[in-house]
């Protein structure tokens, strides 16, 4: 008589049912969304949502308590009307053209420094210290240093050396925008300079021996081999320094104040003029609006400048 044998095996891990793999679908879907939710959250409050209204009051009158008149594009011509506007315009376009060329040039030629020498850690620190520090104290420690007559340390200084008088920096229409940018320079300098280096360390060290081989000299070398290699760090730094000097604020307001100077006067403080003092929303808001197109315009050429010069190791 034949006895069948029964086998029993027992389902692998694998072999989950299909609604024990939905719940732990569905599980891990609320996980997601419980620790995404806080980001999305802040993104919809502080960003989606200001954005939307500022579009939507820059077609609008509002004082911000009474009722909202809808004007169209009546804020808009009267801003591009506004001789304030113009000047606040071409302040900040003298300033950006100020900013980022010298800017960066100087914070290349800093890190291809750094990088020849040892210690590139200690610089790196040192360098990077006035952007750690708070902007406000930055502007108030230059604005002792750029003071007019004996209260200024650089004018003191070099009038008791030199028997020369320099100018008014903060109070002189004409270079208030000087200063202005020496100080941009002088505080977002050890960021760049950091970027810069990091760049220059991905070049691969044969590439530099094989144009020496060639009888390259530093310069050639620099030129053909180094600034190719770090073409797209450069167009980083160049993309977000155009856009911080467009968004330039803080220093200045501390530095100079606008109201008593109008070579001090950009269009961000145009922004919070017209927002925080003459509680026109409707008027501000437009001329954040432009603003916002302008840094649109300005960085769109960026990128499409960056096919001709950028070049990317592939």
């Amino acid at each position: 008589m034949a006895v069948g044998v029964v086998t029993r095996t027992r389902p692998t891990p694998t072999a989950r049912p299909a609604r024990a793999q939905t719940r732990v679908r569905h599980r891990d879907g609320w996980w997601a969304v419980f620790f995404l939710a806080p980001q999305v959250l802040g993104l919809l409050v502080f960003l989606v949502f200001p954005l939307g209204f500022a579009v939507v009051l820059a077609f609008m009158k509002w004082d911000g308590l009474g009722e909202k008149t809808w004007v169209g594009f009546d804020n808009f011509a009267a801003q591009l009307a506004d001789p304030e506007f113009g000047t606040a315009l071409w302040n900040t376009v003298k300033l950006a053209f100020l900013t980022v060329p010298v800017g960066l040039g100087l914070a290349l030629l800093l890190a291809v420094a750094l990088n020849q020498i040892r210690g590139k850690t200690f610089y790196r620190v040192v360098y990077f210290m006035p952007v750690i520090t708070s902007s406000v104290a930055v502007a108030v420690m230059w604005q002792l240093i750029l003071a007019s007559g004996d209260f200024g340390i650089l004018n003191g200084v070099v009038r008791d050396l030199f028997g020369v008088t320099l100018p008014d920096w903060l109070d002189d229409r004409t270079w208030v925008i000087v200063a202005i940018a020496a100080v941009t320079i002088w505080s977002s300098l050890g960021l760049n300079v950091v970027i810069f280096l990091a760049g220059l360390q991905t070049i691969p060290p044969s590439l530099m021996e094989a144009a020496r081989i060639d009888g390259a000299g530093p310069v050639r070398a620099f030129l053909s081999v180094t600034l190719p290699m770090i073409s797209p760090t450069i167009f980083f730094s160049t993309v977000v320094a155009v856009i911080s000097s467009l968004q330039a604020f803080d220093q200045i307001y501390v530095l100079v104040n606008p109201a008593h100077n109008d070579g001090a006067r950009t269009i961000v403080y145009q922004v919070y003029e017209l927002g925080f003092q003459d509680f026109e929303f409707g008027m501000s808001s437009a001329a954040a609006l432009i603003l916002l197109v302008l840094t649109l315009l300005v960085t769109l050429v960026q990128f499409g400048a960056q096919k001709r010069f950028v070049h990317y190791d592939s």
